[in-house]
């Protein structure tokens, strides 16, 4: 139990998301394979704070990911495992630091197999609902390493403004680094934006299709 203050008012996300063609799910045992097989390479590793998985880490990372299921306390992170059709693709996350600022930071990291089907930007916009629809947050926001432009156009696909560039605010990996900040807004979100159609179906129905990213 938490002495932070807590999102009482707010009920219990789903925790399986259906998209239109994804699930998102909590981790659990026997996830390992599926998240070594792309958290093992150094191309996704290159601008993410973490060194590329072993497997003597791939357990270590899904037991510490199965309980992140909720955000109710400083800190909290809801963490999910992406799969499509039945396999592993990707981990995504929503992460607060404190609950009473209502600002939800997300990311996601994806096999570089399945780039270029739009599942990541299919992903991160369920993040993003989830956030303001179920979890009442005002800002959902992301920041990345700005070579990662890959990501940086997901940011923008999903609605997200460029809000800033850090110059050298990070050692990584031998080197300084700069950040960039992409961020939108609740009031946003529900004033026309883009993002706010399909909603989600719940566990066990599938949405209407929706157009390309």
């Amino acid at each position: 139990m938490c002495e932070s203050p807590t999102l009482a008012s707010t009920p219990e996300p789903d925790l399986v998301r259906r998209t239109e063609r994804l699930v998102l799910r909590p981790f659990r045992h026997g996830d390992e394979a599926a998240v070594l097989a792309y958290r093992r390479r150094s191309d996704v590793c290159r601008y993410i704070p973490a060194d590329p998985m072993t497997e003597a880490t791939a357990p270590v990372f899904v037991a510490d990911r199965i309980s992140a299921t909720r955000i109710a306390c400083d800190g909290d992170r809801m963490v999910f495992a992406v799969e499509l059709d039945g396999l592993v693709i990707g981990d995504v996350l929503i992460r607060v630091s404190q609950v009473t600022d209502r600002q939800a930071e997300i990311g996601w990291v994806f096999n570089p197999d399945f780039h270029g089907h739009g599942y990541a930007t299919e992903a991160a916009r369920e993040l993003v609902r989830l956030s303001f629809d179920e979890l009442g947050m005002h800002r959902v926001w992301a920041q990345l390493d700005p070579r990662n432009t890959a990501s940086a156009r997901l940011c923008e696909r999903i609605g997200m403004r460029h809000e800033g560039h850090l110059h050298e605010d990070m050692w990584l990996k031998g080197e300084w680094t700069d950040s960039a900040i992409y961020a939108i807004l609740e009031a946003e979100w529900r004033s026309g934006s883009p993002l706010a159609w399909p909603r989600s179906a719940p566990a066990g129905r599938r949405p209407g299709r929706t157009a390309p990213r």
